[in-house]
């Protein structure tokens, strides 16, 4: 067995609302694509309003980056391009065949080049996300490697193994493709207790690595600090499970395959469990008379609570997202605020008698308990944030522009989801996402 790598530092969120393992198949009529899913793109329409798309069929290319071709998820129209301030693209909906079909395609894997063009031409480049900076990979980049996270550890998130159950043998094509692309080794990383099944241990041409610990232990950021650092100048690729076996059914059987299994979890579910259907999904009718309180009073999250994107009902699925989060506005006041005992209230600190319920499950809201205030050292970042950086420096280094000090402080391995914790426990209330992106963007332009 290998050596399990111990992640001492984090926090499990225990939130009410997990999903049971029973999965039911919903095909809603519309599904959509969302530039805004995909950071530091510029998008560019290939099909306009009212064209016929097959499966497969590339929709959006990113004007600096003719790899990063975004692909629909199912056959049908085009119905509509949603568009913001500026008329920046925001979504394009698609009205789904009741049928699927879709595009052919003859993916070869003799060279690096090969499979770059390859996987560009059936819109799945977009799934390998590159460190730093968490950009679509630059395929003229020859990464030292490429990493896969086999679990999931954030609040309510999907059951990874459960997702890709009966689909070793592409996840395996997947990875066989997959290892061509960097100079170095393709690293899969499990976790001691979170993956019960044999579904990864059979899996050949990976160097594999075995987690114990709290959230964030199943973050890539995490998993890399600790068996691959990223010094300047060098580059790793990160790609989701589900987005592996996409690639494995493209070498094996010619298809862009965007099935998938999502779980709809949290504490305004009244029947928390999975659905089978297509990434893009709408989430209107994979909630639709499942909420235990009223519409107006719920938030919807594509992703999980720490991460996600906030969404209407009539919103959609994140291309990154496997599971559908719904909670409770935070948006009444409550008396005495923090000054009133409560038993139903989560704290890292001992404000509150969650540290000794630690097994005891939450249903928490969206209220922040407080409004950003002076930045002060507290500690609390330390407790929550494995990797071997200091976050609080960092962070300060950020808000203040000092690349200089964000070089030295580690910034090349850090991602916004790797704070998100750190948001969570911050008593400041700083944006520390928010931050972290706008920083990585800065130094982005400023470094090239």
């Amino acid at each position: 067995m290998s050596k399990v790598l111990k992640v001492t530092k984090g926090l499990d969120i225990k939130l009410k609302g997990e999903a049971e393992k029973v999965s039911k198949d919903v095909q809603p009529e519309v599904y959509a694509i969302k530039p805004t899913d995909f950071h530091g793109i510029f998008p560019k329409l290939i099909h306009k309003e009212g064209a016929e798309v097959k499966a497969g069929m590339p929709i959006i290319y990113d004007k600096y980056n003719e790899h990063a071709k975004i692909a629909s998820p199912v056959s049908g129209e085009i119905i509509e391009v949603v568009r913001g301030e500026k008329r920046k693209m925001l979504e394009v909906k698609i009205l789904a065949d009741k049928e699927i079909k879709h595009e052919k395609f003859s993916p070869k894997s003799g060279s690096r080049e090969e499979v770059i063009n390859s996987l560009s031409e059936a819109g799945l480049w977009p799934c390998l996300i590159e460190r730093p900076f968490g950009l679509i990979a630059n395929p003229e980049v020859t990464p030292k490697s490429i990493h896969i996270s086999a679990f999931n550890s954030g609040p309510l998130e999907a059951d990874v193994e459960y997702v890709l159950h009966g689909r070793e043998k592409d996840f395996q094509k997947g990875v066989e493709v997959l290892a061509l692309l960097p100079s170095g080794k393709v690293h899969l990383h499990t976790h001691k207790t979170r993956n019960t099944s044999d579904l990864f241990k059979n899996i050949s041409g990976v160097e594999k690595h075995v987690f114990s610990g709290p959230h964030p232990s199943g973050l890539p950021g995490t998993q890399i600090n600790m068996t691959d650092p990223i010094n300047k100048g060098e580059h790793v690729w990160t790609v989701k499970p589900q987005h592996v076996a996409m690639i494995g059914k493209l070498y094996n059987e010619g298809i862009y395959d965007a099935s998938t299994i999502i779980a709809v979890a949290g504490s305004q579910i009244k029947k928390p469990h999975y659905f089978k259907t297509y990434m893009g999904a709408s989430l209107k009718q994979l909630v639709e008379g499942n909420l235990n309180g009223k519409e107006e009073k719920t938030r919807f999250i594509s992703g999980n609570v720490l991460t996600g994107d906030k969404v209407k009902k009539t919103g959609f699925l994140g291309f990154y997202h496997d599971t559908v989060t719904a909670i409770p506005e935070g948006d009444e006041p409550q008396f005495l605020g923090w000054l009133a005992p409560n038993l139903e209230k989560f704290s890292l600190s001992r404000t509150f008698f969650s540290w000794a319920m630690p097994e005891k499950k939450y249903d928490l809201n969206t209220n922040n308990n407080g409004e950003e205030r002076a930045f002060v050292v507290t500690g609390q970042y330390e407790q929550v944030f494995p990797m071997d950086i200091m976050p609080q420096q960092l962070i300060k280094s950020m808000i203040v522009d000092d690349i200089e000090k964000m070089e030295q402080l580690g910034v090349y391995e850090v991602l916004p989801e790797d704070f998100a914790l750190c948001e969570y426990v911050c008593t400041s209330k700083q944006p520390l996402q928010n931050i972290v992106r706008n920083s990585l963007d800065g130094a982005k332009q400023e470094l090239g």
